[in-house]
């Protein structure tokens, strides 16, 4: 008869838990884990992208963490989950990461995606994290899931960054998002587009902060430059 110690159980009752994924309240056909809808001031949402976190962060614990940069930057935040989370909860909130929904991607992996992004939101909420739902989504198929997740009614982000080029898909999305969800207010990353309607808070990407103190006239040519892709970009993303 073979004997397992409790170190070795406890090991596989931990991997088990890290495999399995089913610990919240879940909905739709893919079983999308459930972000709550919570109370938060839109107007206190100050970014600080995830690569710039770092423990003991006294100068910008009053800022909301974003994941609008490269999936790899930030896959720990699923995959060591409580590690991650011990630098992620000393700031004021956080957006769920914006793991990438490709069109080119399979179904597969989109779908894996937006479960990854409920699952962190869920997983920071149980451990007494402010959250707000980042939603994305690719063609149409993907509107079968991608919107599971969020309640109705809920405060949600959105990225418009570097998006101009295929303005058409992402309104097309973006309506059918407000029809889904009915959000009370979009924090949109980077300008809105004329045609988004509901209540929009634009904030600043991280990499264009240096504009801030820019005068009408370099604002003008910084602007101009920016839908020319002429832009100088100083941000780690």
């Amino acid at each position: 008869m073979r004997f397992f110690s409790s170190e070795y159980e406890k090991e596989k009752a931990q991997h088990k838990k890290e495999l399995v994924r089913n610990e919240f309240k879940v909905v739709g056909k893919y079983n999308m884990p459930l972000i709550k809808k919570q109370d938060i001031d839109v107007d206190k949402i100050e970014p600080i992208s995830f690569v710039d976190t770092k423990n003991d962060d006294e100068q910008n614990k009053h800022k909301t963490v974003h994941f609008f940069t490269h999936d790899w930057l930030f896959e720990k935040v699923y995959t060591k989950a409580d590690d991650s989370f011990e630098r992620l909860k000393q700031y004021h909130a956080l957006f769920s990461p914006d793991f990438s929904l490709f069109i080119d991607m399979p179904l597969a992996l989109q779908i894996h995606s937006v479960f990854k992004n409920r699952w962190c939101g869920a997983y920071w909420q149980s451990r007494g994290a402010k959250v707000i739902p980042t939603v994305a989504w690719g063609d149409e198929r993907s509107f079968e899931f991608c919107f599971d997740g969020i309640e109705e009614g809920s405060i949600v982000a959105v990225c418009t960054y570097y998006r101009k080029h295929d303005k058409g898909p992402f309104m097309y999305g973006y309506n059918k998002m407000l029809e889904v969800i009915k959000p009370s207010a979009i924090i949109c990353y980077d300008e809105p587009f004329d045609e988004m309607k509901g209540n929009i808070k634009y904030i600043l990407p991280t990499a264009y902060e240096w504009t801030k103190n820019l005068n009408w006239q370099e604002k003008a040519k910084f602007e101009y430059d920016k839908q020319n892709r002429n832009v100088i970009i100083y941000d780690s993303d």
